[in-house]
């Protein structure tokens, strides 16, 4: 097999390079690592060598090219169908995929208010109603998913809706957004993955210091 390679942003800021590492790292998936800094706000012009959006992350195997977070673990589901990058149960598949594309799409308010900053030490933020709300939303997810699990993980094992929500994991914790029990220990075992703590000891020894939303 061609060997599988990752473009990725800063470890502090990106979420979206976030997702389908950690998920490639949890899952046993064999890949190199390219990290190309952000050098501005608005990204960095060297990604137009290798992402056709100049954003990150980007897949390249071969000569496939995959770009958006979701897209590449599609993708590496295809490869790699024994990993359960998605849950095998055609029903629980499903609302894996539901719940990861809702939050591909949605929960705007809380990405503005609430940048993914693995540095930040942890403090309490007030937040609009909206991101309140997304919030909201986001636990009572996390909350029907382990339920019918059994956890820890939204789907039992670590899946590709667990990568998605990675990120959220970070926000909820630097600015103290939950107190809800169940919430507050799914973020516990996602913090103890010895991927997480390889890609967050990663982003606070970074020196890059950037203003942004969403990166």
């Amino acid at each position: 097999m061609s060997e599988i390679v990752l473009y990725i942003g800063n470890k502090n800021y990106s979420s979206w390079s976030l997702r389908p590492w950690i998920a490639m790292r949890i899952l046993d998936i064999e890949f190199r690592e390219e990290l190309v800094p952000f050098d501005m706000a608005a990204g960095n012009p060297a990604f137009a060598d290798f992402s056709p959006t100049n954003k990150v992350p980007v897949l390249e195997h071969g000569t496939v090219r995959v770009w958006e977070s979701l897209a590449i673990m599609e993708y590496l589901n295809d490869l790699f169908y024994t990993k359960r990058i998605w849950p095998h149960e055609h029903d629980r598949r499903a609302h894996a995929r539901a719940i990861s594309c809702e939050m591909l799409s949605g929960f705007s308010a809380l990405r503005s208010a609430c940048p993914m900053n693995m540095r930040r030490e942890p403090a309490e933020l007030a937040v609009s109603q909206a991101a309140r709300d997304d919030v909201k939303r986001i636990v009572a997810i996390w909350k029907e998913c382990l339920e019918q699990s059994g956890g820890p993980f939204l789907f039992g094992h670590f899946s590709a809706a667990d990568a998605m929500f990675a990120p959220v994991v970070n926000r909820f914790d630097i600015y103290r957004l939950t107190a809800d029990p169940t919430a507050l220990s799914y973020m516990e075992h996602m913090k103890s993955l010895p991927a997480w703590q390889e890609w967050e000891s990663a982003g606070r020894a970074e020196s890059w210091v950037i203003e942004e939303d969403e990166v």
